[in-house]
């Protein structure tokens, strides 16, 4: 089934009847379409399990990610979500969020010679976001620019497979194997390095949403190394503690100077975070 794209499940047809489906992602493990019917607008998950090949190990998670995230959503009382299982892996459904995502919103800001600052005002609405997560004890494990979705009130954090702060059912459970490397903290890649695992933490998350900002403010991210490199290799560099300096401009860049701290205790809270924008 190489290259195809899996259609919408029966359970998910019967539940939503849609009057329009969109394809908007389509990877290894993962697909995302954008649903509307008469019950609402809605974004559709399916996981399936992804093969190993020569370069890259198999990945049996990808086909529980969605369900988890389902679960997740319910300990969070996110309304109008429903997860599942279907015949490749599992699947849930929950409201769509309109908006660009936050490295989409200041593209302006990155452009050669612009006179734009990143607006304090959604850098502010991500840091709300991930604040509310952490204030109900949870920690996100997959902070990156494309999880903030800028809505025309208020910004989403999106995809919550990773979060660890609460009971998941242990059929859809799995250990946290790190995230995207451009956003993982220094800790959380040695601990990869190490066992293959890591536990995701606020504090790393701090880190994430630090690397986040920069490299939608700046184009760079907040460590070196070729883009074409292994991925043990961009973790050893991430591992190391070294990075880019900051020249994110204004206060911002000093904001994400210290939560891009190499060491958790001495990263800002979300609400030093937080009150440092306000």
């Amino acid at each position: 089934m190489s290259g195809s794209v899996p259609e919408l499940p029966i359970m998910v047809l019967d539940a939503l009847m849609p009057t329009a489906q969109r394809l908007v992602v389509n990877r290894r493990g993962s697909t995302v379409w954008e649903v509307e019917s008469h019950r609402g607008h809605y974004a559709v998950k399916l996981g399936h399990p992804v093969d190993g090949t020569a370069d890259r190990p198999a990945q049996p998670w990808t086909a529980l990610a969605p369900a988890r995230e389902g679960a997740v959503l319910h300990r969070l009382s996110t309304d109008d979500v429903a997860y599942g299982e279907w015949e490749r892996g599992t699947w849930n459904l929950q409201p769509w969020r309109e908006g660009p995502d936050l490295y989409r919103l200041w593209e302006p800001c990155r452009k050669k010679d612009s006179p734009a600052e990143p607006p304090a005002g959604a850098a502010l609405g991500c840091v709300e976001a991930l604040a509310e997560l952490h204030a109900k004890g949870w920690a996100h494990g997959d902070v990156q620019p494309a999880h903030f979705i800028i809505g025309p009130e208020r910004t989403h954090l999106i995809d919550l497979a990773l979060a660890r702060g609460g009971h998941v059912p242990e059929e859809y459970d799995f250990p946290f194997r790190g995230c995207l490397v451009h956003y993982e903290a220094p800790e959380v890649a040695r601990s990869v390095l190490a066992t293959g695992e890591a536990e995701p933490t606020q504090e790393a998350d701090i880190y994430a949403l630090g690397a986040s900002l920069l490299i939608s403010a700046t184009g760079w991210r907040a460590v070196e190394y070729p883009d074409d490199a292994p991925r043990p290799e961009q973790r050893r560099a991430v591992a190391s503690g070294k990075r880019r300096p900051v020249r994110a401009p204004g206060e911002l860049g000093d904001l994400i100077d210290t939560m891009l701290s190499p060491a958790p205790g001495d990263r800002p809270t979300i609400q030093e975070v937080r009150a440092a924008l306000r």
